[in-house]
């Protein structure tokens, strides 16, 4: 089944506020296994809106509409749907309802601007809203199902798990089913993940291939429609891991401290980070993962030399030889902060992020890891290409956790 995503307001236009709602719409239809093929973004003109309406009936299975369904004059989506229908507007005794309710619930009575939210255009089915004041409603224009929500997006969303995405399932048929892989990689630039797999059209004609960069990661995403295609699509997913290598830390969409968390959890161990450079990026990756007090000890930010030695007892003379950017003083770093805190793992940053600082001998993006265990400590020295501080710091910090993955594998 193919859908469509229309999302009004001029705040979208220029620029003021972000279209995640059609994202996160688009998402939820292709985990049920729709194919989206168009998005439509347009302002807050009733005709605008009208003409937008016109462009998807008859033209897909399913549109959903999300936006322009307040209480103000320049909320006109449900005008525009009367329009596109050809109806007139009537007041809809369930969707009074609905917006009666919200204000009793809060005790209040509903300003006279919200009772032109119980109109609906004649033969559309309410949405009741019981988390907002605006329903929303469901109409089928030209053979193309309509689906309207309000634009908030808790409210929307809200729609769409409790009404909309059970309905759409009922209407899928039984012969479709999403098969879907999603490969998570690090330390490959997108051109040359794109070149790895640049015969998979031909080797799986029936496979559909995607790609996304996250920077630093790049997703790769495998999937096909119809259960007579799941056997193609296991061998595609196959050679994929096979020419993405070691470059591959998920093949479910985990993000990296996701799957860092899944080792560490299986093999009941603990972990310290101490980070110069990165200034706790490590760290809060790292507790971004629910239950990560499981197995996360303690993060401690030594960006000074004096801390270094304080905290983490690197010695004065790995830093006067050295200097604070070194395998050296990383390897130190890391063997501080386990013995500190007890833990298994000691995981230690030490770089130059920019723009300035850098050197012949160590240019901007110098990195220097330090991982230690009770099986002795490993190092690792790298060179970011990149200039831009924010983008070293992640890319640092990424490298770091990649580290860690490697030696867990």
């Amino acid at each position: 089944m193919k859908a469509m995503v229309v999302v009004t307001g001029v705040e979208i236009l220029n620029g003021d506020v972000v279209n995640t709602n059609a994202a996160w719409m688009a998402e939820k239809l292709s985990e049920l296994g729709v194919d989206v093929v168009r998005h439509v973004s347009v302002g807050d003109e009733r005709e605008d809106i009208r003409q937008a309406l016109e462009s998807c009936a008859g033209r897909c299975d399913m549109t959903l509409v999300t936006g322009g369904l307040g209480p103000t004059k320049d909320d006109c989506t449900t005008e525009a749907a009367a329009l596109c229908a050809g109806v007139s507007l009537k007041e809809d005794s369930q969707a009074k309802a609905s917006v009666d309710a919200y204000f009793k619930g809060r005790k209040v009575v509903a300003p006279a601007s919200n009772h032109k939210q119980a109109l609906l255009p004649e033969g559309a089915r309410c949405l009741t809203n019981p988390v907002g004041t605006a329903p929303g409603f469901c109409l089928t224009l030209k053979g193309t199902r309509f689906w309207f929500f309000p634009g908030v997006p808790r409210e929307m969303k809200h729609l769409m798990r409790e009404v909309v995405l059970p309905e759409i399932g009922v209407l899928l048929s039984e012969g479709t089913r999403l098969f879907k892989a999603r490969f998570m990689t690090f330390g490959l630039p997108e051109s040359v993940v794109g070149e790895r797999l640049s015969d998979f059209s031909s080797l799986f004609p029936n496979v559909c291939v995607g790609f996304r960069a996250r920077f630093p990661v790049i997703e790769v995403k495998l999937w096909v429609f119809e259960r007579e295609l799941h056997d193609e699509w296991e061998r595609a997913c196959a050679e994929a891991k096979k020419r993405l290598g070691d470059y591959l830390f998920s093949d479910s969409g985990s993000s990296l401290p996701e799957t860092l968390a899944g080792f560490l959890s299986t093999e009941g161990k603990t972990l310290a980070v101490a980070e110069s450079c990165t200034g706790g990026l490590v760290g809060s990756l790292l507790t971004d993962v629910a239950g990560s007090s499981d197995w996360f000890l303690l993060s401690a930010v030594t960006y000074a030399n004096s801390a270094k030695m304080g905290v983490l007892g690197v010695k004065k003379e790995t830093l006067a030889s050295f200097g604070a950017v070194s395998e050296e003083t990383a390897a130190e770093m890391a063997e501080g902060v386990r013995r500190a805190s007890g833990a298994d793992i000691g995981l230690a940053t030490s770089g130059i992020a920019g723009p300035g600082g850098g050197s012949d001998e160590k240019p901007v993006g110098t990195l220097c890891l330090g991982l230690a265990t009770d099986q002795g400590t490993q190092t690792l020295r790298f060179v970011s290409p990149f200039k831009e501080r924010h983008q070293n710091k992640r890319i640092f910090a990424f490298k770091a956790l990649d580290l860690l993955r490697r030696s867990m594998l």
